[in-house]
């Protein structure tokens, strides 16, 4: 169902059933307004006719029994719903009106009484004389009075009725008009295309849209962000792979056409060595990209760096060895915790992993790594001669390796170890080594 019809059927719903509450309350107003004025009309009639019976009283008259005469014409008033009777002390009915004979006597009964005469119910009004020469009793058929708050009612209904269709319509009106921006808004989205992910414009929105603009539109930019990650891996992969496999080609084309052992076997060794360089390659492109689709930590947990560094020195040691590097690692003294941190144990060992494996591949032969752990952070130094200040500036772009290495790589290390020291709240900063040559990649709280 949509929001149009289910807040019409809301107010369609409603409206009555609200307007039923104020009718019923305005009916039970209304019968304690007429109740009111009639218990008044009531008592002051009564007590005219106690004050007349009194006049004559006061002249020594005897009061005759007496039937009050209806009036000839009465115009709408029906006389039938009132009444009035006097008796005497002795008991006997002195004075009445038509219906005042049905009304019993209660001699004992003071003020109002609710009673049935013949069947209907009455509201009668008893007064004593101060001596208790007589008893006057006026009464009225509540018949009268429910006829009269009915109608006092029935005026009110009949109006409502009346204007009922125009007040469905006008609340149809309303509703349609309420939810034209909606509607504003998804024949915008309608018109867009696959790849049209600019911000929806949340300035003329209604306050209510204003939440899910802005939830639209972080999700476009999300959307847009991880198409850019997409489209630049693509055009990484594209344009790093091609080289590879040119060499990877040439290589399988020397090995194929070797024409002595010796031949064959140094061909064997250069394609063995470029499968390395691709599989090292696209091991990381693999990985940067799945850090760069990732906002937050999978999990995060108090780090063990003890076991992260046994587990990354074990890695890049067939490559130390290789280049006679020797490894070293500085704990800080006996109780004082090494850089302390809640992080993901995985992600850091990659980091770990990245860094001394390009503090080993571009540190001299026969020199040496050492990785130094302090209360705020760790240090990554290598021997060897130091960089320019713009080579250590643009270490971290992608791809980007200094001329004259003689160590292959693909230039994404550094870039898979900042993404993974910006996700622990980390920042990477490469600089000289303290004292002169080498290069120290530097991992701070921020």
């Amino acid at each position: 169902m949509s929001i149009q019809r289910r807040l019409l059927l809301y107010l369609l719903l409603g409206a009555p059933a609200v307007w039923a509450v104020a009718l019923l309350i305005s009916a039970d107003r209304a019968r304690d307004e007429v109740n009111e004025l009639f218990d008044t009309e009531i008592i002051r009639l009564a007590r005219q006719v106690q004050v007349t019976l009194s006049g004559i009283a006061s002249s020594g008259a005897a009061v005759p029994g007496v039937a009050l005469p209806a009036p000839a014409s009465a115009g709408e008033a029906d006389l039938r719903d009132l009444a009035i009777a006097v008796w005497n002390a002795e008991g006997r009915l002195v004075l009445t009106d038509r219906e005042g004979a049905q009304l019993p006597r209660q001699p004992q009964a003071a003020g109002f009484v609710d009673l049935t005469v013949s069947g209907d119910p009455w509201r009668v009004y008893y007064l004593q004389s101060p001596r208790a020469e007589w008893l006057v009793a006026a009464g009225q058929s509540v018949h009268e009075r429910d006829e009269l708050v009915w109608n006092l009612v029935a005026g009110q209904l009949l109006p409502w009725l009346l204007v009922l269709p125009v007040l469905l319509l006008a609340m149809t009106w309303a509703v349609r008009q309420a939810l034209a921006p909606v509607r504003a808004l998804a024949a915008e989205l309608r018109g867009r295309g696959a790849d049209a992910l600019q911000p929806v414009p949340t300035s003329r929105a209604p306050l209510e849209l204003q939440p899910l603009l802005a939830a639209m539109n972080g999700l476009f930019a999300r959307i847009d962000a991880t198409l850019a990650r997409e489209r630049r891996f693509t055009a990484d992969a594209a344009h790093e792979l091609r080289t590879p496999l040119a060499v990877l080609r040439a290589q399988w084309d020397v090995l194929c056409s070797a024409a002595d052992a010796t031949e064959r076997r140094q061909a064997e060794t250069r394609l063995r060595t470029g499968l390395d360089r691709m599989d090292r390659l696209v091991t990381q492109m693999l990985a940067m990209s799945r850090l760069d689709a990732t906002d937050r930590l999978p999990r995060a947990a108090v780090v063990d760096w003890r076991a992260l560094v046994e587990q990354a020195m074990s890695d890049v040691l067939p490559l130390a060895e290789r280049r006679r590097i020797e490894l070293g690692c500085d704990w800080p003294a006996e109780g004082t915790p090494a850089f302390p941190l809640q992080g993901d144990a995985e992600l850091l060992s990659v980091l770990l992993r990245n860094l001394l494996d390009n503090a080993v591949r571009y540190a001299p032969e026969g020199s040496s790594v050492s990785l130094r752990f302090e209360a705020d952070g760790l240090v990554v130094e290598n021997d060897g001669p130091s960089l320019p200040a713009d080579a250590l500036a643009r270490l971290g772009e992608r791809f980007y390796r200094i001329e004259g290495q003689p160590e292959g790589g693909s230039g994404l290390g550094v870039s898979i170890v900042q993404r993974v020291a910006a996700l622990h709240g980390l920042k990477l900063r490469y600089r000289a080594r303290d004292g002169g040559g080498g290069v120290a990649a530097e991992l701070k709280a921020t």
